[in-house]
Protein backbone atom coordinates (compact mmCIF):
# COMPACT_ATOMS: atom_id res chain seq x y z
CA UNK A 1 0.00 0.00 0.00
CA UNK A 2 1.50 3.75 -0.93
CA UNK A 3 1.73 6.08 1.59
CA UNK A 4 0.46 9.80 1.21
CA UNK A 5 2.61 12.80 0.34
CA UNK A 6 4.15 13.84 3.29
CA UNK A 7 4.14 10.95 5.31
CA UNK A 8 6.20 10.26 7.95
CA UNK A 9 8.12 7.00 6.96
CA UNK A 10 8.28 4.33 9.23
CA UNK A 11 11.46 3.40 11.24
CA UNK A 12 12.59 -0.03 10.09
CA UNK A 13 11.88 -2.93 12.27
CA UNK A 14 15.14 -3.96 14.39
CA UNK A 15 16.32 -7.27 13.80
CA UNK A 16 16.55 -9.73 16.33
CA UNK A 17 20.20 -10.71 16.74
CA UNK A 18 20.33 -14.59 16.03
CA UNK A 19 22.36 -16.60 18.90
CA UNK A 20 25.72 -17.73 18.56
CA UNK A 21 26.92 -21.41 18.20
CA UNK A 22 27.89 -20.75 21.84
CA UNK A 23 24.53 -19.42 22.91
CA UNK A 24 22.43 -21.89 21.22
CA UNK A 25 24.49 -24.68 23.09
CA UNK A 26 24.34 -22.82 26.52
CA UNK A 27 20.29 -22.75 25.85
CA UNK A 28 20.06 -26.43 24.65
CA UNK A 29 21.41 -27.60 27.80
CA UNK A 30 19.09 -30.24 30.27
CA UNK A 31 19.28 -30.70 33.46
CA UNK A 32 21.05 -33.90 32.68
CA UNK A 33 24.49 -31.96 32.07
CA UNK A 34 24.60 -31.32 35.98
CA UNK A 35 26.36 -35.03 36.00
CA UNK A 36 29.33 -33.95 34.04
CA UNK A 37 30.20 -31.54 37.07
CA UNK A 38 29.50 -35.04 39.55
CA UNK A 39 31.25 -36.72 37.04
CA UNK A 40 34.53 -34.59 37.08
CA UNK A 41 33.71 -33.49 40.68
CA UNK A 42 34.01 -37.19 42.51
CA UNK A 43 37.45 -38.00 39.93
CA UNK A 44 38.54 -34.94 40.96
CA UNK A 45 37.69 -36.14 45.20
CA UNK A 46 39.36 -39.87 43.74
CA UNK A 47 42.51 -38.33 42.51
CA UNK A 48 42.97 -36.16 45.53
CA UNK A 49 42.66 -39.35 47.51
CA UNK A 50 45.60 -41.33 46.07
CA UNK A 51 47.93 -38.06 45.69
CA UNK A 52 47.00 -37.43 42.55
CA UNK A 53 46.67 -33.64 43.34
CA UNK A 54 47.64 -32.20 40.26
CA UNK A 55 45.20 -34.11 37.76
CA UNK A 56 43.01 -33.95 40.50
CA UNK A 57 42.89 -30.25 40.10
CA UNK A 58 42.51 -30.22 36.58
CA UNK A 59 39.37 -32.37 37.29
CA UNK A 60 38.29 -29.78 40.04
CA UNK A 61 38.92 -26.83 37.27
CA UNK A 62 36.86 -28.65 35.00
CA UNK A 63 33.90 -29.18 37.28
CA UNK A 64 34.04 -25.48 38.54
CA UNK A 65 33.64 -24.15 35.27
CA UNK A 66 30.96 -25.67 34.42
CA UNK A 67 29.07 -25.38 37.17
CA UNK A 68 29.17 -22.34 36.95
CA UNK A 69 27.75 -22.13 33.59
CA UNK A 70 24.71 -24.36 34.61
CA UNK A 71 24.12 -22.46 37.87
CA UNK A 72 23.65 -19.22 35.22
CA UNK A 73 21.52 -21.33 33.18
CA UNK A 74 19.71 -22.29 36.41
CA UNK A 75 18.64 -18.81 36.96
CA UNK A 76 18.49 -17.34 33.49
CA UNK A 77 15.25 -20.03 33.31
CA UNK A 78 14.42 -19.37 36.47
CA UNK A 79 14.10 -15.59 35.77
CA UNK A 80 13.34 -15.36 32.33
CA UNK A 81 11.74 -18.72 31.30
CA UNK A 82 9.53 -19.86 34.14
CA UNK A 83 7.82 -22.38 32.09
CA UNK A 84 10.75 -24.12 30.82
CA UNK A 85 11.96 -24.25 34.39
CA UNK A 86 8.45 -25.73 36.10
CA UNK A 87 8.84 -28.47 33.41
CA UNK A 88 12.27 -29.76 33.95
CA UNK A 89 12.09 -29.17 37.69
CA UNK A 90 9.44 -32.06 37.82
CA UNK A 91 11.55 -34.39 36.11
CA UNK A 92 14.30 -36.00 38.07
CA UNK A 93 17.74 -35.21 35.99
CA UNK A 94 16.84 -31.66 37.70
CA UNK A 95 18.35 -33.07 40.85
CA UNK A 96 21.66 -33.00 39.49
CA UNK A 97 21.53 -29.22 40.50
CA UNK A 98 21.92 -30.35 44.05
CA UNK A 99 24.22 -33.60 43.69
CA UNK A 100 26.43 -31.56 41.48
CA UNK A 101 26.73 -28.54 44.19
CA UNK A 102 27.47 -30.88 46.91
CA UNK A 103 30.27 -32.82 45.25
CA UNK A 104 32.01 -29.70 44.28
CA UNK A 105 31.75 -28.70 47.41
CA UNK A 106 33.04 -31.98 49.18
CA UNK A 107 36.22 -31.33 47.14
CA UNK A 108 36.50 -27.44 48.37
CA UNK A 109 36.63 -28.83 51.83
CA UNK A 110 39.31 -31.03 51.29
CA UNK A 111 41.00 -28.21 49.97
CA UNK A 112 40.25 -26.68 53.73
CA UNK A 113 37.82 -24.01 51.66
CA UNK A 114 35.51 -24.39 54.62
CA UNK A 115 33.46 -21.51 54.15
CA UNK A 116 32.90 -22.11 50.60
CA UNK A 117 32.11 -25.74 50.89
CA UNK A 118 29.85 -23.97 53.79
CA UNK A 119 28.05 -21.87 51.24
CA UNK A 120 27.62 -24.50 48.75
CA UNK A 121 26.06 -27.04 51.79
CA UNK A 122 23.59 -24.04 51.88
CA UNK A 123 22.51 -23.94 48.63
CA UNK A 124 22.02 -27.55 48.00
CA UNK A 125 19.87 -27.47 51.21
CA UNK A 126 17.99 -24.83 49.75
CA UNK A 127 17.23 -26.18 46.53
CA UNK A 128 16.67 -29.90 47.64
CA UNK A 129 13.55 -30.01 48.89
CA UNK A 130 11.53 -28.49 46.02
CA UNK A 131 12.80 -30.16 43.94
CA UNK A 132 13.04 -33.28 45.51
CA UNK A 133 9.18 -32.48 46.21
CA UNK A 134 8.41 -32.12 42.80
CA UNK A 135 10.04 -35.38 41.14
CA UNK A 136 8.08 -37.33 44.07
CA UNK A 137 4.84 -36.00 42.82
CA UNK A 138 5.65 -36.94 39.25
CA UNK A 139 7.47 -40.36 39.97
CA UNK A 140 5.49 -43.59 38.05
CA UNK A 141 6.11 -46.87 37.43
CA UNK A 142 8.53 -48.28 35.28
CA UNK A 143 11.12 -45.16 35.77
CA UNK A 144 15.03 -44.59 34.27
CA UNK A 145 17.81 -44.75 36.34
CA UNK A 146 18.00 -41.10 36.90
CA UNK A 147 15.05 -41.80 39.51
CA UNK A 148 18.08 -42.90 41.69
CA UNK A 149 18.89 -39.39 41.85
CA UNK A 150 16.27 -38.49 45.03
CA UNK A 151 19.15 -40.72 46.45
CA UNK A 152 22.08 -39.45 45.15
CA UNK A 153 21.07 -35.25 45.64
CA UNK A 154 19.79 -36.57 49.50
CA UNK A 155 23.34 -38.30 50.17
CA UNK A 156 25.43 -35.31 48.51
CA UNK A 157 23.77 -34.05 51.50
CA UNK A 158 24.79 -36.48 54.14
CA UNK A 159 28.54 -36.27 52.14
CA UNK A 160 29.10 -32.66 52.26
CA UNK A 161 27.72 -32.24 55.44
CA UNK A 162 29.99 -34.96 57.24
CA UNK A 163 32.95 -33.71 55.62
CA UNK A 164 32.18 -30.40 57.22
CA UNK A 165 31.74 -32.20 60.11
CA UNK A 166 34.96 -33.48 60.41
CA UNK A 167 36.69 -30.68 59.24
CA UNK A 168 34.70 -28.21 61.56
CA UNK A 169 34.15 -30.40 64.57
CA UNK A 170 30.25 -28.96 64.70
CA UNK A 171 28.65 -32.00 66.29
CA UNK A 172 25.38 -30.79 64.76
CA UNK A 173 26.67 -31.18 61.41
CA UNK A 174 27.36 -35.24 61.89
CA UNK A 175 24.01 -35.16 63.00
CA UNK A 176 22.26 -33.72 59.79
CA UNK A 177 24.67 -35.61 57.85
CA UNK A 178 23.14 -38.81 59.55
CA UNK A 179 19.57 -37.72 58.99
CA UNK A 180 20.15 -37.22 55.80
CA UNK A 181 22.41 -40.59 55.52
CA UNK A 182 19.32 -42.76 56.44
CA UNK A 183 16.35 -40.40 54.55
CA UNK A 184 18.96 -41.15 51.54
CA UNK A 185 18.74 -45.17 51.83
CA UNK A 186 14.89 -45.00 52.31
CA UNK A 187 14.73 -43.12 49.07
CA UNK A 188 16.92 -45.77 47.22
CA UNK A 189 14.60 -48.31 48.22
CA UNK A 190 11.77 -46.23 46.92
CA UNK A 191 13.27 -45.42 44.00
CA UNK A 192 14.41 -49.09 43.29
CA UNK A 193 11.01 -50.19 43.36
CA UNK A 194 10.15 -48.10 40.14
CA UNK A 195 12.81 -48.94 38.58
CA UNK A 196 12.23 -50.29 35.37
CA UNK A 197 14.99 -53.41 34.89
CA UNK A 198 14.46 -53.12 31.38
CA UNK A 199 16.99 -50.18 31.40
CA UNK A 200 20.10 -52.58 31.84
CA UNK A 201 19.75 -53.86 28.71
CA UNK A 202 18.22 -50.67 27.13
CA UNK A 203 19.65 -47.59 29.09
CA UNK A 204 21.24 -44.92 27.47
CA UNK A 205 23.57 -44.30 30.19
CA UNK A 206 21.90 -43.10 33.43
CA UNK A 207 20.62 -46.69 34.56
CA UNK A 208 24.54 -47.00 35.92
CA UNK A 209 23.24 -44.77 38.80
CA UNK A 210 21.18 -47.65 39.76
CA UNK A 211 24.80 -48.93 41.02
CA UNK A 212 25.98 -45.52 41.84
CA UNK A 213 23.49 -44.58 43.99
CA UNK A 214 24.49 -47.27 46.91
CA UNK A 215 27.70 -46.06 46.03
CA UNK A 216 27.50 -42.91 47.02
CA UNK A 217 25.36 -44.54 50.21
CA UNK A 218 28.72 -46.00 51.24
CA UNK A 219 30.94 -42.85 51.08
CA UNK A 220 28.28 -40.96 53.46
CA UNK A 221 28.20 -43.50 55.01
CA UNK A 222 32.36 -43.72 56.04
CA UNK A 223 32.29 -40.07 56.60
CA UNK A 224 29.94 -40.91 59.79
CA UNK A 225 32.16 -43.98 60.50
CA UNK A 226 34.84 -41.50 60.83
CA UNK A 227 33.45 -39.29 62.79
CA UNK A 228 34.23 -39.54 66.55
CA UNK A 229 30.66 -38.71 66.90
CA UNK A 230 29.57 -42.07 66.58
CA UNK A 231 31.31 -45.04 69.32
CA UNK A 232 30.27 -48.62 70.58
CA UNK A 233 27.01 -49.66 69.05
CA UNK A 234 26.50 -46.89 66.52
CA UNK A 235 29.87 -46.40 65.40
CA UNK A 236 29.39 -50.70 64.36
CA UNK A 237 25.92 -50.51 63.05
CA UNK A 238 27.21 -47.57 60.44
CA UNK A 239 30.44 -49.44 59.63
CA UNK A 240 28.04 -51.82 58.80
CA UNK A 241 26.00 -49.35 56.85
CA UNK A 242 28.61 -48.56 54.78
CA UNK A 243 29.69 -51.80 53.75
CA UNK A 244 26.50 -53.12 52.79
CA UNK A 245 25.55 -50.44 50.08
CA UNK A 246 29.12 -50.73 48.92
CA UNK A 247 29.11 -54.11 48.26
CA UNK A 248 25.86 -54.31 46.57
CA UNK A 249 27.21 -51.35 44.30
CA UNK A 250 29.88 -53.06 43.64
CA UNK A 251 27.98 -55.93 42.75
CA UNK A 252 25.55 -53.44 40.10
CA UNK A 253 29.17 -52.22 38.71
CA UNK A 254 29.65 -56.03 37.50
CA UNK A 255 25.95 -56.54 36.24
CA UNK A 256 25.69 -53.21 34.44
CA UNK A 257 28.87 -53.79 32.54
CA UNK A 258 28.45 -57.45 31.92
CA UNK A 259 25.22 -55.91 30.35
CA UNK A 260 27.41 -52.96 28.73
CA UNK A 261 29.22 -55.89 27.05
CA UNK A 262 25.93 -58.06 26.24
CA UNK A 263 24.26 -55.32 24.33
CA UNK A 264 26.95 -52.64 23.68
CA UNK A 265 25.72 -48.80 23.11
CA UNK A 266 27.86 -46.96 21.32
CA UNK A 267 27.87 -43.36 20.72
CA UNK A 268 27.56 -40.30 22.71
CA UNK A 269 24.59 -39.37 24.18
CA UNK A 270 24.75 -36.77 27.27
CA UNK A 271 23.31 -39.57 29.66
CA UNK A 272 26.24 -41.24 29.39
CA UNK A 273 27.92 -38.69 31.71
CA UNK A 274 25.46 -40.36 33.94
CA UNK A 275 27.57 -43.72 33.32
CA UNK A 276 30.99 -41.70 34.64
CA UNK A 277 29.75 -40.63 37.68
CA UNK A 278 28.79 -43.98 39.29
CA UNK A 279 31.75 -45.05 37.80
CA UNK A 280 33.76 -42.43 39.66
CA UNK A 281 31.57 -42.59 42.70
CA UNK A 282 32.06 -46.34 43.56
CA UNK A 283 36.32 -46.09 43.11
CA UNK A 284 35.78 -42.96 45.10
CA UNK A 285 33.59 -44.92 47.73
CA UNK A 286 36.18 -48.11 48.03
CA UNK A 287 39.02 -45.26 48.63
CA UNK A 288 37.25 -43.39 51.51
CA UNK A 289 35.61 -46.63 53.06
CA UNK A 290 39.10 -48.34 53.52
CA UNK A 291 40.39 -46.95 56.30
CA UNK A 292 37.19 -46.16 58.57
CA UNK A 293 36.23 -49.65 57.80
CA UNK A 294 39.30 -51.67 58.44
CA UNK A 295 39.00 -53.21 54.80
CA UNK A 296 42.07 -52.25 53.86
CA UNK A 297 41.90 -54.40 50.26
CA UNK A 298 38.92 -51.81 49.28
CA UNK A 299 42.20 -49.02 48.74
CA UNK A 300 43.85 -51.20 45.77
CA UNK A 301 40.34 -51.79 44.33
CA UNK A 302 39.46 -48.09 44.90
CA UNK A 303 42.56 -47.40 42.77
CA UNK A 304 42.05 -49.69 39.40
CA UNK A 305 38.39 -48.60 39.50
CA UNK A 306 39.58 -44.94 39.86
CA UNK A 307 41.72 -44.82 36.70
CA UNK A 308 38.75 -47.46 35.08
CA UNK A 309 36.23 -43.62 35.60
CA UNK A 310 39.17 -41.81 34.17
CA UNK A 311 39.45 -43.89 30.96
CA UNK A 312 35.60 -43.43 31.07
CA UNK A 313 35.53 -39.72 31.21
CA UNK A 314 38.50 -39.78 28.44
CA UNK A 315 36.31 -41.79 26.37
CA UNK A 316 33.03 -39.67 26.96
CA UNK A 317 34.51 -36.38 26.46
CA UNK A 318 36.24 -37.38 23.40
CA UNK A 319 32.26 -38.42 21.96
CA UNK A 320 31.36 -35.44 22.88
CA UNK A 321 34.19 -33.32 20.63
CA UNK A 322 33.70 -35.65 17.90
CA UNK A 323 29.75 -35.83 17.84
CA UNK A 324 29.95 -31.12 18.26
CA UNK A 325 32.56 -31.96 15.02
CA UNK A 326 30.08 -34.02 12.92
CA UNK A 327 27.13 -31.94 13.77
CA UNK A 328 25.32 -34.67 15.09
CA UNK A 329 23.32 -33.77 18.65
CA UNK A 330 23.16 -36.50 21.12
CA UNK A 331 20.03 -37.76 22.09
CA UNK A 332 18.77 -36.06 25.20
CA UNK A 333 16.62 -37.38 27.83
CA UNK A 334 12.85 -37.63 27.88
CA UNK A 335 11.28 -34.60 29.47
CA UNK A 336 14.44 -32.46 28.47
CA UNK A 337 13.83 -29.36 25.76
Amino acid sequence: MSRPPGATPRPPRPRRARPSPVGRWWAGLPPAAGAAVMAAGIISIGLHLIGRDLLSLVALAGAGALWILLAADFGNRLIRDRGRFRAEADTPAALTAVAATTVLGARLSLLGHQQAAAALLAVAAALWPGLLIGVLRHWRRRMPGSAFLVCVATQGLAVLAGALAAATGREWLARAALAAFVLGLLLYAEALVRFDFREVLTGAGDHWVAGGALAICSLAGSKLTASPVWTGSAHTALRTATLVPLALGLVWYAALLAAELLRPRPGYDIRRWATVFPLGMTATACLSAAGPTGVDPLRPLGEVLLWVSVAAWLLTFAALVTTGRTGRAGRRPPGTR
